[in-house]
């Protein structure tokens, strides 16, 4: 069985890489007024956050059309047999339901939804290990297994400058981003349930970054081989110097920097910073 692994983009998986392991992407948009950019493709993530220090107000972000991902997978199932679908969390965004709903539109083709119950690079592992699987000839249940395996150790936390474009946008409990607003407290987020909730309410972001550091070592120093990736909203050097402050002190450690991209930076805001790893 030949099987296609496709994302959407908040994967935010580069481009180079989405090539090179034959991943194929179906992108979100970010609505600016009248103007709707497919993020990845119009607009990027440098030039997103450029935008939004322009505007008066937060942009707003759609899920793709059903129509653009019947289209995409009704072309592969010219040359495939199997789809690994794999999208943000459905706690989040309505696209794991559409991808649901295009899978008995389309003939010809076995589309396996996943529902990743997370976002960004985070979601990106689960689609390097089903393309790299895909590429070895394993078929999609085969696939299917190892991914659901992986969500048992993948944790991924992160924190916040500002709350309010999480609660503006409705992707954190209200009253939770009020209190943290008042405080001036830095929380701890994190994916439960396939919603964005508070993990713990740290007072500085200094002191969120460190609790989000023993966090990591609870599973790095056991020793086992893991895969991570520090994740920034427009803050790249500042994750740099994370990533190297972990590779210097794990040597079990494969890691990567990636970004909040145009359609999760809505909602957090630039300023994120956050870790996500799975043991390998």
């Amino acid at each position: 069985m030949k099987v296609a692994v496709i994302t959407d983009s908040t994967a935010y998986i580069p481009d180079s890489d989405r090539q090179a392991q034959n991943i194929h992407m179906i992108p979100l948009n970010v609505v600016f007024g009248n103007d709707s950019y497919q993020e990845e493709i119009d607009i990027t993530a440098a030039e997103f956050y450029q935008k939004i220090k322009e505007m008066d107000q937060l942009p707003k972000t759609s899920q793709p059309s059903l129509g653009l991902m019947t289209e995409k997978l009704t072309e592969l199932a010219n040359d495939y047999d199997q789809a690994i679908f794999i999208t943000l969390s459905s706690g989040i965004s309505g696209t794991y339901q559409s991808v649901v709903t295009a899978q008995s539109m389309v003939e010809g083709i076995e589309v396996f939804p996943f529902d990743s119950e997370i976002s960004c690079m985070a979601q990106g592992f689960y689609a390097l290990e089903a393309a790299h699987m895909a590429q070895n000839g394993e078929d999609a249940a085969s696939i299917m297994n190892r991914l659901n395996q992986m969500k048992e150790t993948l944790r991924a936390y992160f924190m916040v400058d500002d709350l309010s474009n999480l609660h503006r946008g409705g992707r954190l409990n209200g009253a939770q981003a009020l209190i943290g607003s008042v405080l001036q407290v830095k929380p701890i987020l994190h994916f439960e349930d396939t919603l964005i909730v508070p993990f713990e309410k740290i007072r500085t972001k200094k002191k969120a970054l460190k609790r989000i550091f023993e966090l990591f070592d609870e599973d790095a120093a056991k020793g086992v081989p893991i895969r991570a990736s520090v994740i920034h909203a427009n803050r790249e050097e500042e994750a740099n110097e994370i990533k190297q402050q972990l590779e210097e002190k794990y040597d079990n450690l494969e890691i990567v920097v990636s970004y909040f991209g145009p359609v999760i930076g809505t909602h957090l805001g630039e300023g994120a910073l956050g870790i996500a790893w799975y043991q390998q």
